[in-house]
């Protein structure tokens, strides 16, 4: 029903458009030559008997005497296809081509008024200019008594008018030897051209008896020339075009001004009935020719009233038209108006229909939904009460599962790597290292769901965050990829990494532990379900999406199994098993899911039963800009500890020759172990409790300590705070080693002031390297600004010595320069920003600018204690821009003002 409805709107609207808008039968355009009274009148007089012709649009343009303006309208009209072309033109030669154009292409063209050098159009319409001047030769010849002087005032030169009038006159006046042109000169048409030729004339012919100028608005130029010399009265002035109105020729003869002018007729309501004839197939004339007649003060008068009377005549029919006009647009808004209503009532009677229809459909349906909601209600109490059961049992399981992981951490680490360092002895049989390896792999495995468990932990709780750092994600993917390579080969599985344009580039701020897990985690599943000879493709590609923003696209696909339509739409839930031969812990791909989003990106999965999976992720590829810390970190004003300020016996180290590590650890396996690994190459010293290693770390002031957070007696993050607060340990460097790998942990840890962090189980030697990198850096950082030649002592590289030397020497050069920025420095070191922000930061844990603003303070500190310059002075020299914060900066390093240490100096 519904589309029979619309079907009879729109026919109606169609047949209320129709009948609304007028149909065009023909359209004609008309080219003129002139913009003049003459020309005004013809175009009146043609629009007006269009009016009796239905359907006829008449267009016209005109020249204004410019042959290629002429040749342009002509073109115009062609190009818009006119049914017929009426052309005045303004000069033979020039226009004839392009009228021979028009009728070539069969557009009939009806030539008015002028003719072309060519019989190519299909009618003319005009006085015959030649007769025309033949007329006026006998005028001439009884006005004058047959003997005088006259002048000849052409129009345009070239055009056929001027030419047949000329020799019309001249063949009127051949056989009368008592009349004599005195000359004939171009007037152009133009009642100033005229005048000027006039002016000209009288200089040397003041003779004249009669001037006869081809129109009578150079006839009146001329009258106006003459009677600038007071010589009106001595000569007649004739024209032709005897144009009716105030200022035209039949005022001009009935004021004197001139003696006489010839009809030239318009006959634009004649051209408008041959060009109808033409377009509507009826016999027409080829030359239609007009008549012409004298007009001279006996007939001048009558012929004004005439042409009076016909002017009132036009404007009735003109107002006639108007109201013909007005009483179509009535009837058209009337005709619009009764289709309208007649819609209207026809919506009206259908929307009742529907409404009749709806309403009884509403009630079976509402007897249908009632017995359905009793049954829906009931079900959904149901389903209520389910969901809180499985809410409590998902919640429960994942605190049982992340407990248990914590506790699995340490023994962990008591087994992982210990067995990595027995897989390094090459005394082990064949057998050994097989076991071992299967040992060491099915720990990985372990330690593997444990992360896994504990950051979905992390992520059930919204506290799951990333740690991002600017990364080569191609480069990252080339070495991923390299761990599947075996893999790869052991199940003859064609393995593909294919980066679309190596020109890119792939540096984005990723969390690398989290993105690894993704890629692994997608890789892990293509190799589980892809068969032997099957094929893994890992594209790596850019695109951009909205707002302009840049995309990397990473897509894993394979040729295996594929998943069914049922189970890819949960692949993503958490605990989501599609059956009982794809064994899991059905989190991986959630949790691959949880870290992309962390990363503003997205990932989706297509796939088909035995067609393959092809996994897609998007991640925008944004950099994250190096941190220049301008402000020196707020600290707490060092307190004292009453209770450990008891006086205890020196003892001596064993080795002093040795750097000295304290270890803090309430489980005296792990303490043993990392002991097993720190002491051939340190002095070390074990305790139980932080309350025990705060006071060892007072007595002995290690180069290092190495911290547990869960101890009884004092925690691992209260110990570290007190000893950050303490002057005599804040500046050992110290390393957090936990089970617990939360975040908020780690936080907690870092705003105690520790310098580093190991979640066990850990890693032996990234143990040693960490623990070897702070010593290092915080020797490099003393000997930055000690004394230059204690630098050479330490085991720092060659390549670094001079590195350091020359940054500190374009330090020194520039501290005066409150402008110096690290660009510059980087610069002139031939390093990027990034690159010198990463190279400072690994030698000395510093950022260039914290250097740059210590290096100006110690350089100020040395010019209080040495100089008599004021503070202001001082400010300036050392490259700081304001004294106010050159005080705060100072204070906040040194512990007082610059004017505190002035007064004490004394």
């Amino acid at each position: 029903m519904k589309k029979h409805l619309l079907f009879l709107i729109l026919c109606l609207m169609g047949i209320l458009t129709s009948c609304s808008q007028k149909h065009t039968r023909y359209y004609i355009g008309v080219s003129q030559c002139s913009d003049d009274e003459w020309r005004h009148k013809m175009n009146h007089e043609i629009v007006r008997e269009a009016l009796f012709y239905e359907g006829v649009e008449v267009e016209i343009r005109t020249a204004k005497d410019n042959n290629q303006n002429q040749i342009e309208d002509i073109n115009y009209f062609i190009d818009r296809k006119v049914d017929l072309l009426i052309v005045a033109p303004n000069e033979a030669a020039a226009v004839t081509p392009v009228v021979e154009k028009a009728y070539g292409l069969g557009i009939p063209v009806v030539v008015i008024d002028r003719k072309i050098l060519s019989d190519r159009y299909t009618a003319f319409v005009g006085a015959d200019n030649c007769e025309i001047g033949k007329d006026v030769g006998p005028y001439i010849v009884n006005r004058l008594g047959g003997k005088g002087k006259i002048l000849e005032i052409t129009g345009l030169e070239g055009s056929t008018p001027a030419m047949e009038r000329h020799k019309g006159l001249a063949d009127a006046l051949k056989e009368e030897p008592g009349i004599e042109i005195a000359a004939s000169v171009d007037g152009a048409w133009l009642q100033s051209v005229a005048g000027e030729k006039m002016d000209s004339m009288l200089q040397d012919n003041k003779d004249i008896k009669l001037v006869f100028a081809q129109n009578d608005r150079m006839a009146v130029g001329a009258y106006l020339s003459a009677r600038q010399r007071q010589l009106e009265k001595e000569m007649l002035f004739v024209g032709i075009d005897a144009l009716p109105g105030k200022g035209y020729g039949v005022e001009q003869v009935l004021e004197g001004v001139l003696d006489a002018t010839f009809i030239y007729p318009t006959g634009g309501d004649k051209v408008m009935q041959v060009a109808m004839d033409i377009l509507e197939k009826r016999p027409y004339e080829r030359d239609t020719k007009l008549s012409t007649a004298l007009v001279d003060k006996t007939n001048a008068r009558v012929m004004q009233l005439q042409t009076d009377h016909i002017a009132e005549q036009d404007g009735k029919i003109e107002h006639l038209n108007n109201q013909v006009d007005e009483y179509w647009s009535r009837y058209s808004a009337q005709t619009m108006f009764l289709y309208a209503c007649l819609i209207i009532l026809l919506l009206f009677a259908a929307l009742l229909a529907i409404i009749v229809r709806a309403y009884w459909t509403k009630n079976r349906m509402n007897l249908e939904l009632s017995r359905q909601k009793k049954q829906l209600e009931d079900q959904c109490d149901q389903l209520i009460t389910l969901s809180k059961q499985l809410e409590e049992a998902t919640h429960a399981k994942l605190v049982f599962f992340t407990n248990v992981s914590h506790d699995f951490r340490t023994p962990l680490t008591l087994v992982a790597d210990p067995v990595e360092q027995l897989l390094e002895d090459k005394n082990l049989t064949s057998k050994q290292q097989s076991l071992l390896k299967v040992v060491h792999k099915n720990v990985n495995i372990l330690l593997r769901l444990v992360n896994q468990i504990l950051d979905f932990r992390k992520y059930e709780n919204g506290k799951l965050e990333l740690v991002r750092t600017n990364m080569d994600l191609r480069a990252q993917l080339q070495e991923w990829s390299h761990a599947f390579q075996t893999l790869a080969l052991r199940k003859h599985i064609h393995f593909v990494l294919d980066v679309n344009d190596d020109r890119t580039d792939y540096l984005m701020a990723l969390d690398a532990e989290k993105m690894e897990r993704v890629y692994f985690n997608l890789l892990s599943n293509a190799f589980k379900f892809t068969p032997e000879n099957g094929t893994i493709t890992v594209t790596l590609s850019t695109l951009v999406k909205e707002e302009n923003r840049r995309y990397a696209r990473l897509i894993v696909a394979d040729t295996g199994s594929g998943i069914s339509a049922q189970h890819i739409r949960h692949i993503f839930d958490r605990f989501y098993q599609m059956d009982v031969n794809h064994a899991g812990s059905g989190i991986g791909l959630a949790l691959a899911k949880a870290f992309v989003e962390l990363h503003g990106g997205v990932i989706t999965v297509d796939s088909a039963e035995g067609k393959g999976t092809v996994f897609t992720v998007d991640i925008p590829m944004e950099v994250m800009e190096a941190v220049d810390l301008m402000q020196e970190p707020h600290t707490t004003q060092p307190t004292v500890v009453e209770e450990l300020e008891e006086k205890e016996t020196e003892e001596r180290l064993p080795d002093e020759h040795k750097e000295c590590i304290l270890i803090i650890d309430d489980n005296a396996d792990v303490r043993g172990y990392v002991k097993s690994l720190l002491k051939e190459e340190y002095t070390v010293i074990e305790v139980a409790d932080g309350h025990a290693g705060l006071k060892k770390a007072m007595k002995y002031v290690p180069d290092a300590i190495i911290c547990d957070v869960m101890m009884p007696v004092m925690d691992g993050l209260e110990c570290c705070r007190m000893l950050k607060m303490e002057l005599q340990t804040s500046h050992i460097p110290v390393m957090l080693l936990t089970a617990c790998s939360l975040d908020e942990q780690r936080i907690q840890g870092f705003e105690c002031g520790a310098d580093s962090y190991i979640s066990k189980p850990f890693n032996s030697k990234l143990l040693l390297v960490r623990l070897r990198n702070l010593i290092d850096n915080h020797k490099r950082l003393k000997h930055f600004f000690g004394d230059k030649t204690t630098l050479a002592k330490e085991s720092v590289s060659e390549v670094d010595k001079g590195f350091v030397d020359r940054f500190r020497g374009l330090i020194e050069e520039n501290l005066s320069d409150a402008e110096l920025s690290v660009e510059e420095l980087g610069s002139r070191m031939g390093l990027s920003r990034v690159q010198l922000y990463r190279k400072i930061k690994a030698l000395t844990n510093y950022s260039p600018n914290e250097l740059v603003r210590i290096a100006r303070l110690k350089k100020a500190a040395s010019l209080l204690a040495s100089s008599e310059k004021t503070i202001s002075e001082i400010t300036y020299e050392v490259g700081f821009t304001s004294p106010s914060y050159f005080t705060k900066c100072y204070k906040e390093y040194f512990g007082e003002s610059p004017t505190d240490f002035l007064k004490r100096r004394g």
